[in-house]
């Protein structure tokens, strides 16, 4: 959202950031390197009642949700924000700022009321491709997931390609291991219906078929203005402020591109699953030791909790001394790592993925081959397009969607071996490895040409705020 705001300034427009204390310190130091020159971005947070709904203080973001059982108390905690945001509006009318636009998370549903209250256009944005929005679409039009066996393949209808997938691997609006949140679920798909627009963090050539095909269900309300990592780009090449993306990284960065440094160009394997992903203790043995059998040098980004959630993961970290074993060629960063930053250096060949759409997309901008591991939400729809479509992928095989919070539950789906012949396939002597990474290379290429002057996102973003500017003034 960040980096939407900073394309928005770009292009002539004044943003105000709402959010919570906790982001606010995550995106401080980059907003404030573009006010220091344009001063057009405001950020106002506003505190959420946490302990009132049974949540620990600081829990302001999805990853910190200590379990499954209260992330409907955080989604309620987080809709109390409603009140102290029509607030700030009409206080921004006395002061003849008034609100042009909103650009809301799809899952704050409620902004629906508020955007109804003062007569202000809303556009949807939720991180997520025009493949998973027509996915969707399509699936909740059809119904064909009703009445189809667990096992069996869904044929989504009505697609450019042919996408099968299983009940398990459906996105959580459809997913049956989710229906305690069904009701929130419907409000959030109501909401998303009601909006004046939808904004993706995409760019047209990437997926052009579903690029197509989703603005005639939505009348051509629908914007790739991304990929939006590359907003730090300067047409020299060169990256600006790269490194402060998101949230403050465990590593000095430096360190990290020394250890890059001492690489061959294309040997080394970035393993990151993301924000939201624990592995259960067996499954993470076995990623552990696979990295340690393949012989390839590895930056293994391990979330904060992964090695304090359970005293038997911290045991085995503690008496198998994996690090110690692997330090020579491994690189492990606890917590948050400068992911973009170390996508552009040239040793990295193969990317290790949950298939979350960011960071799918930061590895098409690097030109980096991925290995896909998804897990839940929309990551199998992501999958799809990165193997089947694109074909710049390869895929582990896992078939069982883990679902959000129920982690524990899920022994080790993926055996080393598995692991390794994939690292080989990417980045060893795979038949199809020069054909899969000038695919990538030339994705890269695309996306960079999107964002410049003229290319297609750079052209959409003019578009949506000239249709911004008709819709509120005539």
């Amino acid at each position: 959202m960040v980096d939407i705001a900073r394309l928005l300034v770009n292009h002539g427009a004044f943003v105000t950031i709402i959010t919570t204390p906790l982001i606010s310190t995550r995106v401080k130091t980059l907003i404030d390197t573009v006010n220091a020159s344009k001063l057009r971005i405001q950020v106002v947070q506003f505190e959420i009642p946490l302990l009132e709904f049974g949540l620990p203080e600081g829990c302001e973001s999805l990853e910190l949700v200590p379990s499954r059982a209260v992330i409907r108390n955080f989604v309620v905690a987080f809709s109390k924000l409603q009140t102290p945001i029509e607030e700030l509006i009409e206080k921004k009318k006395i002061e003849a700022t008034p609100i042009s636009c909103i650009l809301a998370d799809k899952f704050n549903h409620w902004m629906e009321d508020v955007a109804l209250k003062f007569q202000i256009p809303r556009l949807i944005f939720d991180g997520s491709s025009c493949m998973n929005h027509l996915l969707l679409h399509n699936l909740f039009k059809s119904k064909v997931y009703e009445n189809v066996q667990e096992s069996k393949p869904i044929v989504v209808p009505n697609l450019p390609h042919r996408i099968e997938l299983t009940k398990s691997q459906l996105p959580l609006e459809l997913n049956p291991e989710a229906k305690e949140f069904r009701d929130l679920n419907e409000k959030v798909r109501t909401s998303q219906e009601s909006a004046y627009g939808v904004v993706i963090n995409s760019f047209d050539e990437l997926e052009s078929d579903y690029v197509k095909e989703y603005k005639k269900v939505k009348g051509d309300r629908v914007w790739c203005i991304g990929p939006v990592s590359l907003s730090y780009n300067n047409d020299d090449g060169t990256q600006d402020h790269v490194g402060q993306r998101g949230n403050k990284s465990k590593i000095d960065i430096d360190s990290c591109m020394k250890f890059l440094d001492s690489w061959p160009p294309k040997s080394v394997v970035y393993v990151c699953l993301g924000s939201l992903n624990n592995l259960a203790l067996a499954q993470f043995q076995e990623l552990a030791l696979a990295l340690e059998s393949c012989n390839s040098p590895f930056i293994w980004v391990m979330k904060e909790d992964d090695a304090t959630r359970s005293e038997e993961l911290k045991k085995w970290l503690l008496e198998s001394e994996f690090e110690e074993r692997t330090k020579e060629r491994g690189l492990i960063i606890h917590g948050w790592a400068p992911q973009v930053l170390i996508f552009s250096h040239n040793a990295i060949g193969v990317f290790l993925t949950h298939c979350g759409w960011n960071s799918t997309l930061e590895a098409i901008c690097a030109g980096v081959p991925m290995i896909t591991w998804p897990m839940f939400g929309d990551q199998f729809f992501n999958e799809k397009l990165v193997v089947q479509i694109l074909c710049i992928g390869e895929k582990l095989g896992n078939e069982i969607a883990i679902p959000f919070g129920k982690q524990e539950n899920y022994g080790a789906n993926i055996r080393r071996e598995t692991f390794v012949e994939a690292i080989q396939k990417v980045i060893g002597d795979g038949e199809k490895k020069e054909e899969r990474r000038e695919s990538v290379r030339k994705l890269a290429e695309l996306a960079k040409k999107s964002m410049q002057l003229g290319g297609s996102s750079y052209v959409n973003m003019n578009m949506l705020l000239e249709d911004m500017e008709r819709v509120t003034f005539g």
